[in-house]
């Protein structure tokens, strides 16, 4: 089994290469009768696309996506959706190198030790080019969880610099090339990270998800905690070193009245009305109707033009530098990925609830 798949009742299962021609995804589980095109699906993997800033990779790849099968007449069937995005812009002669080195950080050696060999065409199926597949499941998802809720996900943190909370706003997101949501701190990433990619090197991030509106009852006891399930689904993004649900590890560093989130009586007929949210949004693995926060820790972007000290295949002591087109932050194009995980994890949520207790 080699565990291509995630989800339960909503699946979705990711195939190809970086540098093949095609990755795709094929979605399972979506209830039947959703309005789905292809136009409610790329303006997510736009947000996501390659070569939109000189802080990305340069690699041009238009990321048009394809519905291939679960449609018909503009809606869905309720059979499995198969979505196609072509890889039309490789240049795998940068990868000569790579095919004879390990490149540290990189999943080189652990895939040769694990299969006998590896596609070293930009890291091949451990390539981020796959998490296209991840942002256009996401899409459908959210097709599945309706307007009513409402992900955003953006940078609170690059190379050790943080936003100032107290200008936290989501409008400002799409007005720099980083998710940021701090206009002042983006204007001090772009000279950081334009300092980094000159020096050949580059710079890790926290990005933190957000949804709003999602109904308390999502998730199970023990084993299907949402939380859980949540901290799986961003672990799995590529390059992602850690994950916090709430306060996270700052938690740890609290009273218990100070991490409490009190309560209060809400409005007739809603739930209470909490006063903090450091649980973010879950308690014993099922969401109490605060916005579910998440935030994951993306280390520093392994391609790097800087020597580093490595091994040949046949155990050699080398030196490698990794030519080619990378970003210098992964993390600025993990936001899109991030919000798509978040959505496919409380769509299949919403979806067991229902199968459970009959309610939505």
């Amino acid at each position: 089994m080699s565990f291509n798949s995630f989800g339960h009742s909503f699946r979705f299962t990711t195939w190809g290469e970086s540098h093949g021609p095609a990755i795709g995804v094929v979605v399972d589980g979506c209830p039947p009768g959703l309005p789905l095109a292809e136009a409610d699906i790329q303006p997510f993997l736009d947000r996501r696309r390659p070569g939109q800033s000189r802080f990305t990779t340069q690699r041009q790849e238009p990321d048009q996506v394809e519905i291939l099968s679960g449609t018909y007449e503009g809606v869905t069937t309720g059979t499995p959706i198969s979505l196609l995005i072509r890889n039309l812009d490789q240049r795998s002669r940068d990868y000569a190198e790579v095919a004879a080195s390990y490149r540290p950080g990189h999943a080189d050696w652990a895939y040769d030790a694990k299969y006998g060999l590896r596609d070293p065409r930009g890291g091949g199926r451990s390539s981020a080019r796959e998490t296209a597949c991840r942002v256009a499941a996401g899409a459908v998802a959210r097709k599945v969880l309706g307007e009513s809720i409402r992900i955003s996900g953006y940078l609170v943190e690059m190379g050790g610099d943080a936003i100032d909370r107290a200008n936290l706003d989501l409008a400002e997101v799409a007005n720099n090339p980083f998710f940021c949501p701090d206009r002042e701190a983006a204007n001090r990433w772009e000279r950081l990270l334009e300092s980094a990619r000159k020096a050949g090197s580059s710079l890790g991030a926290i990005v933190e998800v957000v949804a709003d509106g999602v109904p308390a009852g999502w998730g199970a006891p023990v084993y299907m905690k949402l939380d859980s399930q949540l901290a799986a689904a961003m672990m799995g993004i590529n390059a992602v070193k850690g994950v916090e649900i709430g306060a996270g590890f700052a938690a740890a560093r609290l009273r218990g009245e100070e991490n409490a989130d009190r309560m209060r009586p809400g409005a007739e007929g809603e739930g209470p009305r909490f006063l903090s949210n450091h649980a973010g949004g879950t308690a014993g693995g099922i969401s109490t109707g605060q916005p579910i926060v998440v935030r994951l820790a993306l280390k520093p972007t392994s391609s790097i033009l800087t020597p580093v000290e490595t091994i040949t295949r046949s155990g050699e002591a080398t030196e490698i530098v990794t030519k080619g087109r990378h970003d210098p932050c992964v993390g600025i194009r993990a936001a899109p990925v991030a919000e798509a995980m978040m959505a496919l994890v409380l769509a299949d949520a919403m979806l067991m609830h229902r199968s459970q207790t009959g309610r939505g």
